[in-house]
């Protein structure tokens, strides 16, 4: 998809997730999204989309780092609790509880015994946000190994995104076989009525951006809440630059210290 054709198409999407955003705010809703996938898929590009022309301190990005020594011995969720949406929020996760169920068990830093706990307690934890009121989506972008070759190589050659890749990413190559097979255990276990998951194609990036963010739109009420009425004070009939024509000159910069001091 050219440039040109995409930013034509998500100008009006950007138009709707303000006027969502707005939605939220009034009526305070809580939005919580979780964006998984295969390395390089495009999640970082997606809630970019998303996140660009909404207000920072209503839509926040959740990317939780490696948990320390404390975080280890807690309640597996007990860590993300934290960063749940509160009224008229919006939560973005850049990978969430779910890494569990996929780099954890794939690259062995979680016990099958691990594993199999998470699976059996994710759908009622979800349970519990939903009926609490959250809006929770779930979606899996998924993008072919053929795809996430080519955007490694990319990553590789260009030093603006080199610092994408981390050794992880170069052990998860030989193993996008056994990442089907987890993610394949992960939609049987917790793809379920109240928090089903949703794929999107990613093998082409700007096209699954635009339908992700048409989808999750669509799953949420559609309700118009006026734009609030700003009362803009008119300037002072004399304009600001000529009020401060008399102040002395700033001296060059820079001001050696004890020169101005003296």
């Amino acid at each position: 998809m050219k440039r040109k054709l995409y930013e034509s198409l998500i100008e009006p999407l950007e138009l709707e997730l303000v006027s969502m955003a707005r939605w939220a705010n009034a009526r305070g809703e809580r939005i919580c999204v979780l964006l998984e996938g295969r390395d390089t898929a495009g999640k970082g590009g997606t809630i970019q989309a998303i996140s660009e022309r909404l207000n920072p301190r209503q839509c926040r990005v959740v990317a939780l780092p490696k948990p320390n020594e404390r975080e280890s011995s807690q309640w597996y969720f007990q860590r993300y609790v934290p960063h749940l949406p509160a009224a008229g929020e919006i939560v973005l996760f850049d990978r969430s509880w779910y890494n569990r169920a996929g780099v954890e068990r794939v690259m062995g830093f979680a016990s099958d015994e691990q594993v199999q706990t998470f699976l059996d307690q994710a759908p009622i934890f979800e349970q519990m946000l939903v009926e609490d009121g959250i809006h929770l989506f779930k979606y899996w972008l998924s993008c072919s190994q053929e795809s996430q070759e080519e955007r490694f190589a990319e990553r590789i050659a260009d030093p603006l995104k080199r610092w994408k890749l981390s050794p992880i990413d170069a052990a998860a190559r030989s193993r996008y076989a056994d990442y089907t097979i987890a993610r394949e255990a992960m939609f049987a276990a917790t793809h379920t009525r109240h928090a089903p998951w949703t794929v999107v194609d990613y093998n082409n990036q700007r096209h699954g951006r635009l339908t992700l963010i048409r989808d999750l739109l669509d799953r949420l009420p559609h309700v118009e809440v006026p734009v609030e009425k700003i009362d803009w004070p008119r300037l002072s009939e004399k304009p600001l630059t000529e009020q401060f024509t008399s102040l002395v000159p700033l001296p060059p910069y820079p001001v050696d210290r004890e020169t101005a001091e003296d």
